[in-house]
């Protein structure tokens, strides 16, 4: 008599939203997969677990229409059971659970054990540094401390995430040495804020301690900072930055404004005269540092001055890497009592009118680098192109390098030094030196 065939369950996680969100899918994967289970990253299976994002309007929208998506799969028979989890969850979990209902069980950004749990695994404390990539080979992101404690007055990442919460040098070092053994090169440090790292473990900002640590680690080349916060930035990061080549000479730090106004509405403890100051003193102490920035254009009250104020720093401050967003009306955020008074068609023409400067100022800075040779790692081959980047640039958001694949043959994953042949204005194009 036969009997009925087991159907073998398979988990598909699906992450949406920024590199926190990456990092902590891998780290679900990771602990699925030591549970034996069968786990997949947005591939098809039966168990669909959707990792959301909840920071701003458009990242809730796609959260809520891709959890609808999945319920009709459950409702058509193509799935078998759906999860929640992330900042989404951790915000709205009441709502969701109202409007949604039938999704199986909601969670919120810590509870791990829980979900891990609900699929019929267990949590393995003892799997520091245990992770499913989910990035290309050669790169990863490596998560040193959750949650903020800073009061901005438009950001609800308190509210998802908790207060900041560093990890502890060691176990940073551990989860840096296992992605090394698995052939990760580039290491990029994110937190909700990098500059506090260290403050509630080590009872002093510690990054450049950690950056110490972080370098001797075998096979890791590139180390590259993301997310910091200006307001008491750490400045001897600057100096072992400079005295080591593994780290990028690269720094990410969201500025979000510059006219003092606004500046202090944001609660952003910092003004005009200070941040370019600080800019200033970063130039100074790493010359050939690349810094990216996003800013928020249409925050309540931003007046057409307070605007071309900010306009017109961006014209002086020439970044080489620039992100502009419209402002987005958050509830339980202190901004939320503000009367959110400037029209989205006008914030729209704002941010794309920034981003138009940006493009002239990228293309100039692009111009500036034909004829030069540049280290570049190649992430991916593209059409008849092999794409790389330089140091100077994130994956995903940054400039890219295109090598012409019918001329040359290189490995994803490695280095190669190319000398810049021809530039557009987020694009480079090279010929290979050395490979």
């Amino acid at each position: 008599m036969r009997t009925k065939s087991l159907k073998k369950n398979k988990i598909n996680v699906v992450t949406l939203g920024c590199s926190k969100n990456v990092y902590d899918s891998e780290v679900l994967m990771g602990q699925l997969k030591a549970s034996g289970k069968d786990v997949v990253h947005e591939e098809e299976g039966n168990i669909v677990v959707i990792n959301t994002c909840g920071f701003i309007n458009n990242a809730k929208e796609e959260s809520i229409n891709t959890i609808l998506e999945f319920m009709q799969k459950k409702e058509d028979g193509e799935v078998d059971k759906v999860f929640v989890t992330g900042c989404l969850s951790e915000r709205y979990k009441p709502d969701l659970q109202k409007e949604i209902p039938n999704v199986d069980e909601y969670f919120g950004t810590t509870e791990l054990p829980g979900l891990l749990k609900a699929l019929g695994a267990d949590y393995k404390h003892e799997l520091i540094g245990e992770r499913l990539t989910t990035t290309p080979k050669n790169y990863a992101y490596l998560k040193i401390a959750e949650g903020c404690d800073r009061p901005c007055s438009f950001c609800a990442i308190p509210l998802m995430r908790g207060k900041h919460k560093s990890t502890p040098i060691e176990e940073i070092i551990i989860e840096a040495e296992k992605l090394a053994a698995k052939g990760v090169k580039e290491l990029i440090l994110i937190a909700q804020d990098l500059t506090y790292y260290g403050l509630d473990l080590y009872k002093k900002r510690n990054l450049a301690e950690l950056l110490e640590a972080l370098v001797k680690v075998e096979g890791i080349e590139w180390i590259r900072l993301h997310y910091a916060f200006p307001t008491g930035f750490p400045m001897d990061v600057l100096e072992v930055m400079n005295r080591e080549s593994k780290i990028c000479n690269y720094l990410d730090i969201p500025l979000q404004h510059i006219s003092d106004a606004i500046l202090k509405s944001m609660r952003r403890g910092t003004t005009k005269e200070k941040t370019t100051q600080l800019l200033k003193d970063f130039r100074a102490a790493v010359p050939n540092m690349t810094i990216r920035t996003t800013l928020i254009v249409g925050y309540p009250g931003e007046t057409e001055e307070d605007y071309q104020t900010l306009k017109q720093w961006v014209q002086e401050m020439r970044f080489e890497r620039l992100g502009c967003f419209t402002y987005s009306h958050e509830e339980n955020t202190h901004a939320f009592n503000l009367e959110d008074d400037v029209p989205e068609e006008v914030k729209q023409e704002r941010a794309n009118e920034i981003m138009e400067i940006q493009s002239q100022i990228s293309w100039e800075l692009n111009q500036a680098k034909i004829g030069q040779t540049y280290k570049v790692v190649i992430d991916r081959k593209e059409g008849n192109y092999f794409v790389g980047r330089t140091e100077f640039d994130s994956p995903d958001v940054d400039n890219e390098v295109l090598i012409d694949a019918t001329k040359t043959y290189l490995k994803t994953g490695e280095f190669a030094t190319v000398k810049i042949t021809e530039a557009a204005d987020f694009d480079l194009y090279a010929e290979v030196v050395t490979a």
